[in-house]
């Protein structure tokens, strides 16, 4: 009998020393600030925030339990690329000056693009970091970036599409906004921001459809439909889409979304888009409400009207269950069957709108 009871002293106590760790694992600043604090009231307002949570209209239909998600995960797809992938190195003084006028786009992996519309430069989702995670283990970049980021400078704004962490990255955050960069988020997400003592007057929290202005470009929040949390999986800030426009051009930028009415919603709002930066890679047939695959993505830009298509959320980190390359591969045979014009520049390449622009095949050894 005392021996059971030792016993159970010793699991009682591992159980109460992993809690702990646990706990003060999650108080690390990279797992972002407390919600909603003083941000009920705003949160309230909302046409999204319901029941104390932000939900998706219609609601979600999604699995995302462990067991089935991780039996997909191992079914001998070729996740990682078997060679090097090339990058487009940009040297610090190649952004020195952007161009005064038109749209050029620099696609730096992932869901980050470097836009430039008129001298302005606005960044998508930024994630310069070696890992997409709060701690060091996690999924690592599958090339290197084509600038580091001590030599990134010069930028005016970021838009946020949710506070996941191949999207919302708190060291990249910090860097830009020591420069004194704004950051247009989605509501809650500004307190993330806050924990990694980014000034109050660079953060600006917007719900859907809300448009603010910046150095003559208009950054309009629009809907999309994901789900969100650092900690967990609780919806307990807002996941956005965004539109720029100005001087002429137009840019949509999905961030994380799955297929839906806004698209069409956001054309007949704003007109159609010159260029659309839309998610195509991470999905799986059980995450499809929250996570385009390549055939809905090029629907979704039929829906937007949209000129040409740039596809990103692939080939930088290993998330989901597909071939490193299946999203490129489908999306340019959908877009092919569509009549959609697409382009694939390499990672760091610059495209201007305009300017003749040749695809490479780079994605193939």
């Amino acid at each position: 009998m005392k021996r059971f009871k030792k016993a159970g002293i010793i699991l009682a106590s591992i159980i109460a020393l992993i809690a702990a760790s646990v706990y003060i694992i999650f108080q690390l600043p990279q797992f972002g600030g407390s919600l909603p604090g003083n941000r009920l009231e705003r949160f309230q307002q909302s046409p999204q925030f319901i029941h104390g949570r932000f939900e998706n209209t219609p609601p979600q239909q999604t699995d995302l339990s462990l067991f089935n998600n991780l039996k997909l995960y191992s079914q001998g797809q070729i996740r990682e690329p078997q060679f090097a992938v090339p990058v487009v190195q940009l040297e610090a003084n190649t952004l020195k000056n952007p161009p005064g006028q038109g749209l050029r786009t620099i696609w730096l992996g992932h869901a980050t693009v470097l836009v430039e519309i008129n001298g302005l430069r606005i960044m998508t989702d930024p994630v310069l970091s070696e890992v997409a995670s709060p701690v060091p283990i996690g999924p690592h970049r599958l090339h290197p970036s084509p600038i580091a980021l001590e030599a990134l400078s010069g930028i005016d704004a970021v838009v946020i599409s949710h506070d996941h962490y191949d999207h919302l990255d708190m060291k990249t955050i910090q860097h830009l906004a020591s420069q004194g960069t704004h950051f247009y988020v989605g509501l809650g997400v500004g307190a993330h921001l806050e924990r990694w003592q980014v000034a109050q007057q660079q953060i600006h929290e917007m719900d859907w459809w809300e448009p603010v202005q910046l150095k003559g470009v208009t950054i309009i929040c629009t809907p999309a439909r994901h789900y969100s949390g650092r900690k967990s999986m609780d919806n307990s800030t807002l996941w956005a889409s965004w539109l720029l426009q100005g001087g002429g051009y137009s840019l949509y930028f999905s961030g994380d979304t799955g297929y839906g009415e806004h698209f069409k919603q956001i054309r007949e709002r704003f007109g159609a888009v010159d260029v659309s930066l839309m998610k195509v890679g991470a999905y799986g047939d059980t995450w499809l409400d929250i996570h385009m695959n390549p055939e809905s993505a090029v629907q979704a830009q039929v829906d937007l009207g949209g000129k040409i298509l740039l596809p990103v959320h692939w080939a930088t980190f290993n998330l989901s269950y597909h071939a490193w390359d299946e999203p490129i591969l489908r999306t340019l045979a959908a877009a092919k069957s569509k009549g959609i014009t697409i382009i694939t520049p390499q990672v760091g390449e610059p495209f201007e709108m305009g300017k003749p622009f040749e695809n490479k095949v780079w994605y193939k050894p």
